[in-house]
């Protein structure tokens, strides 16, 4: 017997509801039974189309122009505008499982915060401006948590440090992140702690070693490695032998570390890049330290700048927002599909069944549709 993989197109259906009209013979009334509650009030797509929509664009990087043309091929004339109509008016109906999520990761006692840039156009211009989407993370696996993971993004306009002020505004516990300035008035109250991130520190090594093959920076790779060796063995341990793992063996490889850097500092240009690289390292190493005695805290910020990798993908194809309510719909949608998928949950199929449960759901009950909570 031989066996061959073959590939079907999807296929539209088109639900027809029929609602007949009858007529009461004694008093002469009509009575039609009543239309059952669709995703977008008078509006023609199915759960399932708009869950394809919304996963094509990202999940999957497709700009709406790019779904439109497929569409065509397929007989059917979905404008681009029309799509686009369609996705903002499905976030919309999904916002609050979008923000039930934001209150799940907020309530963790650590999270990964980072933000990157995206193209928004300036009203008015015909031109783009720089516009931020930001993300928090809640990723408790290393560690053994049992809270599921989750991705919470917002947008904003600009890069003031007043967002994530705002979107902190309930968060007490650690932070992981980098070195941006507008962070700073976060950890002024003691509220927020700071945790930094190793693998900002590696990185700018690593680029000095590739442009000058510079010996300080590959001993400063070689260093770091066995914070890393000594964090693969710690993986999936619970909190406290974590700690007591990182006290026995990484603490004297960070402690020796910190101590040859200030020392390689004294012996090369101050004005120069590794010179640089450091004193970066020192600074953020400081800040580092906290992850040593805590078995919740992770020695760099990569759960957030994974769950930065779709918007990077995707920001390659669409280019820009058309607005900030653009901008918001793709914070509301990154949130669903990014945490759909740390769960291990089909997003496409999970959408799909949300979309055509929520409008009769109650508000009060929507964390009942959160991607973890779903049987498929």
């Amino acid at each position: 017997m031989t066996e061959e993989l073959e590939y079907v197109p999807g296929r539209f259906i088109v639900n027809r509801i029929v609602r007949p009209r009858l007529t009461c013979a004694c008093c002469e009334r009509f009575v039609q039974a009543p239309l059952p509650t669709r995703p977008i009030e008078r509006g023609r797509p199915g759960p399932g189309l708009l869950a394809h929509v919304l996963a094509s664009k990202y999940a999957d990087h497709l700009p709406l122009y790019r779904q439109s043309q497929i569409f065509e091929r397929e007989g059917i004339d979905l404008d681009r505008s029309t799509l686009a109509d369609w996705v903002g008016k499905t976030t919309a109906l999904l916002e609050p499982l979008s923000e039930a999520i934001g209150r799940h990761v907020l309530s963790a006692e650590a999270i990964f915060v980072d933000d990157t840039p995206v193209q928004m156009l300036a009203p008015g211009t015909g031109k783009t401006q720089t516009a931020r989407l930001w993300t928090y993370a809640r990723d408790e696996r290393p560690w053994g948590g049992d809270a599921p993971p989750a991705a919470w993004y917002r947008f904003s306009g600009d890069r003031k440090g007043q967002h994530p002020k705002d979107h902190l505004a309930r968060f007490r516990g650690w932070m992981h992140a980098d070195g941006y300035a507008g962070f700073e008035d976060l950890y002024r109250s003691g509220a927020i702690r700071e945790v930094a991130c190793m693998a900002h520190v590696r990185r700018k090594f690593v680029d000095i070693h590739r442009s000058q093959a510079s010996p300080i920076a590959e001993e400063a790779i070689a260093r770091i490695a066995q914070l890393y060796a000594v964090e693969k063995e710690a993986r999936g341990s619970p909190p406290d032998p974590r700690a007591q793992l990182r006290r026995a063996h990484a603490a004297p490889v960070f402690d020796d570390l910190e101590v040859w850097l200030a020392m390689q500092l004294t012996t090369i240009s101050g004005k120069s890049p590794l010179a640089a690289a450091i004193r970066y390292a020192l600074t953020r190493m400081e800040r580092l330290r906290p992850y040593l005695d805590h078995g919740i805290l992770e020695l760099d910020n990569n759960a957030a700048e994974r769950a930065m990798r779709a918007i990077a993908l995707g920001r390659k194809n669409y280019l820009f927002f058309g607005s900030e309510a653009g901008g918001k719909t793709a914070a509301i949608a990154y949130t669903l599909i990014e945490t759909a998928k740390l769960n291990a949950i089909d997003p496409h199929a999970w959408l799909a069944d949300t979309i055509a449960r929520i409008p009769d759901y109650r508000i009060t009950k929507v964390d009942d549709l959160l991607p973890w909570r779903w049987n498929g």
